[in-house]
């Protein structure tokens, strides 16, 4: 006889009522007989939302992304709104990606709003995620949805959601929706959709986002710079094949090659292993075209076009894949040179990024007399800077994680404005017979050279939740003296919201939010991180170098990375 945990089977006899479907009480039972490990990993806990929203196989049980989980939010959220707008008109805006169910899940997700009163807005197909954010604002929305997993395997969806700003959710709203969406029963869901209620959307949002996004995207190019410049473009079968080459012709870039193997999107990825433009796989292809036709600059974005990763060629004329904080350090170094020369500029700007991002991009914007502001990992903590700073000006903003935003009208990362913006970059260096590549080595030759590397550690299911809580309860309790022969300095210890500086013997308090971040920093100007991650089963270390030396600091810089992984030594 096979033994299952009676709590989990308690959870289990919920989805075993006459409330859920014929098929889905068939399909559990089914778990039940012949496949407990399963059944435990799907029943174990409700899924969470994390730094992007929720996301999490799809599948049966409360772990797991479904219908009647997705209904049990949506209900929380409309419960919420009621209570938040009362006697007012509420507007919500839905949009998805090339996800298996995401189609199906999306109309669900319509379904109880109207259910409960609320007018939908639904996307007629496929759209990139910043569109979603930019039509909770344009449409004058309370709130929106998107149904996407970004990066992750294809048996994963997910559910984002955003506020009225078009930011997704921050505390205390996100823990409010939580405990009213915990405080249901699967039974309270309304599934009966009021048709009435829900419109359709094609084109009309399409038109006013492509314009928004070449008025950000945009620096005085010449067209002849335009002309001259051949890119390369991956969709990497996701939603980035809607709108980023009308908006790269619309700017008047018309010498763009798409690879079209990965054009048509597919939520089986089947040219990739990971649609992740992080990882150099992902852009074989676009690489390989790239050197077939002899093109200036290859950018691929993931499935719901978020983040983006940029090659480019070097001085030996290979191409290079740009790691995230290289071309954020671009993109915010070529922003502030813009509104430098426009002579807009006046202390009432603001650049934004991450604790886990370079620390080189401070050293840029303080460099323009810039205010710089540092958050949490996540675009939502950056929408929520430009909400809380309203006198200040949001100039662009990005993570480590291959996300920028050029501009707030879009309220997370964006990877159609935010290719535009690349595409300028290389467009006008290669005009003034120069390079990206080039601009980045000068930019390290003013503000010293600085890398970065990221290991990202895979720990699935309720065994792998364990283990990471216990690395991360080693490293705080036992915390490192000495990291590759450099003494550590100061500690942040972001779940306490404090920081401990080593020389004076103080602990102070920190001005964010808390989080399961743990960062140390030492004498030669390293900076280590480690964070669980709040979308996927991985604990990931973020390391930071960097050297004032002008000869062989790729050396240098290569062999304190090494030191520092090799002390780490997770796997």
């Amino acid at each position: 006889m096979i033994y299952v945990d009676p709590k989990i089977l308690a959870r289990v006899n919920q989805w075993l009522t006459p409330f859920f479907d014929e098929k889905t009480q068939h399909d559990i039972k089914e778990m039940i007989a012949y496949d407990p490990d399963g059944l435990e990993d799907s029943f174990y806990k409700n899924l969470e939302f994390g730094t992007g929203g929720m996301r999490g196989i799809m599948g049966l049980g409360d772990n797991r992304i479904n219908k009647y989980t997705l209904g049990k939010n949506t209900q929380g959220l409309s419960n919420y709104l009621k209570d938040q707008f009362p006697n007012q008109e509420i507007k919500v805006a839905i949009a998805y990606d090339c996800r298996h169910n995401s189609k199906e899940f999306a109309k669900v997700v319509a379904d109880v709003f109207s259910s409960n009163g609320i007018k939908v807005f639904l996307f007629s197909e496929l759209r990139p995620t910043p569109e979603l954010s930019f039509a909770v604002k344009h449409l004058d929305c309370k709130a929106g949805i998107v149904l996407t997993a970004s990066h992750n395997p294809p048996e994963y969806n997910g559910y984002k959601v955003y506020w009225e700003d078009g930011g997704q959710l921050v505390p205390p709203q996100d823990g409010e929706i939580i405990a009213e969406i915990n405080s249901l029963k699967y039974e309270d869901i309304k599934f009966e959709a009021n048709e009435s209620l829900i419109q359709i959307i094609d084109t009309e949002v399409d038109e006013s986002f492509a314009n928004a996004s070449v008025k950000n995207g945009t620096f005085n190019t010449s067209q002849a710079a335009k002309d001259n410049l051949k890119i390369v473009f991956t969709s990497l079968h996701g939603t980035s094949i809607t709108m980023v080459p009308k908006v790269l012709e619309m700017a008047g870039y018309k010498n763009v090659l798409i690879v079209e193997e990965q054009s048509e999107p597919n939520g089986d990825f089947p040219t990739v292993k990971s649609p992740n433009p992080e990882e150099p796989a992902a852009l074989k292809m676009a690489l390989e075209l790239a050197e077939k036709e002899n093109a200036d600059i290859v950018i691929g974005t993931d499935p719901d076009c978020d983040r983006l990763g940029v090659a480019v060629r070097n001085n030996k004329n290979e191409m290079v894949l740009l790691n995230g904080n290289q071309t954020m350090v671009l993109m915010t170094h070529f922003l502030l040179k813009q509104w430098q020369k426009a002579g807009k500029l006046n202390g009432k700007q603001f650049v934004a990024s991450t604790i886990v991002s370079t620390p080189m991009v401070e050293n840029v914007v303080e460099h323009f007399n810039v205010k710089y502001i540092e958050g949490l990992t996540g675009f939502k903590w950056i929408a929520k800077m430009i909400k809380d700073h309203p006198e200040l000006e949001f100039i662009g903003g990005g993570e480590e994680s291959f996300g920028y935003l050029v501009g707030d009208f879009v309220r997370d990362k964006d990877a159609v404005t935010a290719t535009l913006l690349a595409c300028e970059i290389a467009a006008q260096k290669k005009h003034s017979s120069s390079s990206m590549f080039q601009y980045l080595n000068d930019v390290y030759e003013q503000f010293g050279n600085y890398r970065e590397h990221l290991i990202s550690v895979t720990k699935k299911g309720k065994q792998g939740a364990a283990e990471i809580s216990a690395m991360m309860k080693v490293l705080r309790e036992n915390p490192y003296k000495e990291i590759a022969g450099s003494k550590v300095v100061r500690m942040d210890d972001i779940s306490k919201n404090e920081t401990t500086d080593f020389i004076k013997q103080e602990t102070l308090p920190l001005n964010l939010p808390k989080s399961n971040v743990l960062i140390y920093y030492t004498e030669d100007g390293s900076k280590i991180a480690a964070r669980p991650s709040g979308t996927e089963p991985k604990i990931k270390f973020y390391i930071s170098v960097n050297t004032l030396e002008k000869e062989n600091f790729e050396d240098i810089l290569q062999k304190k990375i090494d030191a520092i992984a090799a002390q780490l030594n997770v796997s």
